[in-house]
């Protein structure tokens, strides 16, 4: 599914910074696309246990593992 072209309204993980001191650790959020670029970067908004953030100019993580401040489609389960 990594080779899919993003389109709003699709639902993906956003990896989140964490924490400098690792009060809160990097990990998968759910979050919606809200715009699309031409470069394949995407605008979402981004839902946490307090609220929503939007975030633009996303990229896609194309490491094995999902890096912080990008995006990346979820895991099949």
């Amino acid at each position: 599914m990594a080779d899919s072209v993003p389109s709003i309204g699709r639902i993906v993980h956003y990896q989140s910074y964490g924490t400098p001191g690792g009060e809160h650790p990097s990990e998968p959020l759910a979050a919606i696309v809200t715009s699309v670029d031409d470069r394949g970067r995407v605008g979402l908004a981004v839902f946490y246990d307090n609220g929503i953030s939007h975030k633009a100019d996303v990229p896609y993580s194309w490491a094995d593992e999902p890096e912080p401040g990008h995006w990346s489609w979820p895991p099949r389960v």
